[in-house]
């Protein structure tokens, strides 16, 4: 159901009216302002589209896989396929543009400024575009890190990827909020993307305060068409079968980064001078940080020798993901070893908890920024983690039954 806002009049989802009733109120004001201005250049340009009718919303309350239970199975498929149909032709017309705060020259180039501009030797690779979405203390503080991350990962495939802006969401041509990602997830578990992870949530997100991860980033982007792809890094023992929301681990070769995975756990070996636990946290953090090193580097090896300091990749960020929190990778710099030491690795991160305004005030300004974005080596200090990215192109169809299992590559270290 569309109901219109007291205060804006604003046509906006029934449940979703006092929770947008509240955002004319936050202490913020001048985050308000602008976050209300966003929405009525929004609804401006498609007043006509959000005048849907009830049965429009209807569609989501129905329960797709009961629709013509009794009746044969062609039957059956037909009305679950007009089912689904008719959600996503509602979604299309309801769904909302992600609000979030604009960066003058964007907040990629601001990053790529700072790093040119550090004193000593290195060399950085990033990726290009990318919106940085905060979690909203009004919003989604404390639970939605992983629909940020999709958020952030969408805002470069739409930027960089003419074919994924065509697809991704119903070629709306921007980033959705929160409650119209978990829409789109629940179209996809419809779809059968993933039905392991949707038994997990029992098929339903819209509205909940529930974490998501890797998984459901995969499912979503995958029932697209996109070719999203999961890697595992594990140093527990009882990784070898599942993963959480019952994923499939699996060690075969499923894209073109797989190729550094078994050089990277196998070329690594222990210090004896060190005890066997900080050892195999050394391993691990390095077969992570030369994953990422090499994910970003593919295919730009011979300019990586030039005097150039920071390359942008054509590659997606990395939606990074460990035990109760999620980030996104968007780079990486390397330090040259001095006298045979070690390459340093640093990734270079936006953390959905992070204020937009000190990220462009810290770029902006080059100074403090690197407490912002620069991790190092060092602060891999969990046992597992994982990774999501996509790789170019649309699958065809009888790609897209393959990519309906989301398996994954699993390093271990």
């Amino acid at each position: 159901m569309i109901s219109a806002c007291p205060i804006c009049n604003i046509q906006v989802l029934t449940a979703e009216l006092q929770w947008h009733a509240n955002t004319h109120f936050e202490d913020d004001q001048l985050q308000s302002d602008m976050e209300l201005a966003q929405q009525f250049a929004f609804t401006e340009s498609t007043a006509n589209a959000l005048d849907a009718p009830q049965q429009c919303m209807d569609s989501f309350t129905t329960d797709s896989h009961a629709q013509g239970a009794s009746s044969s199975t062609s039957g059956c498929s037909s009305r679950h396929g007009d089912v689904l149909d008719d959600q996503i032709s509602c979604l299309l017309r309801v769904q909302i543009r992600s609000r979030i705060q604009e960066i003058e020259g964007g907040i990629m180039n601001l990053l790529k400024s700072c790093l040119e501009s550090e004193a000593g030797s290195s060399t950085s690779i990033i990726s290009g575009h990318v919106d940085h979405h905060q979690t909203l203390s009004s919003e989604d503080k404390g639970w939605g890190c992983g629909w940020r991350n999709i958020q952030m990962l969408s805002s470069h495939l739409l930027k960089q990827r003419p074919e994924a802006r065509d697809a991704l969401f119903g070629g709306a041509g921007f980033v959705p909020d929160i409650p119209s990602l978990q829409r789109w997830l629940e179209i996809a578990w419809d779809k059968k993307f993933d039905t392991l992870g949707s038994i997990h949530f029992d098929s339903k997100v819209y509205g909940a305060k529930k974490w998501i991860g890797t998984t459901e980033c995969a499912a979503l982007l995958r029932s697209f068409g996109l070719r999203a792809r999961v890697v595992d890094f594990d140093n527990t023992e009882s990784s070898g079968l599942h993963s959480k929301n019952g994923k499939h681990v699996v060690n075969q070769v499923r894209g073109p980064m797989d190729k550094f995975l078994i050089k990277n756990v196998s070329s690594r070996s222990t210090s004896s001078e060190l005890c066997q636990e900080d050892a195999e946290n050394m391993r691990g953090q390095q077969v992570l940080v030369d994953w990422v090193w090499n994910y970003f580097a593919s295919k730009r090896s011979d300019r990586l020798h030039s005097s150039q300091r920071v390359f942008v990749s054509d590659k997606t960020p990395l939606y990074f993901q460990h035990q109760g929190h999620s980030r996104t990778i968007v780079g990486i710099q390397k330090q040259k070893g001095q006298r045979g030491s070690q390459d340093r690795f640093t990734l270079l991160i936006l953390d959905p908890g992070h204020i937009t305004a000190d990220l462009d005030r810290a770029l902006r300004s080059k100074a403090g920024w690197q407490r912002l974005v620069k991790r190092g080596v060092h602060t891999l200090r969990k046992p597992q983690y994982q990774l999501c990215y996509v790789d170019p192109g649309i699958a065809s169809s009888e790609e897209m039954e393959h990519l309906k299992i989301i398996d994954s590559i699993l390093v271990r270290f």
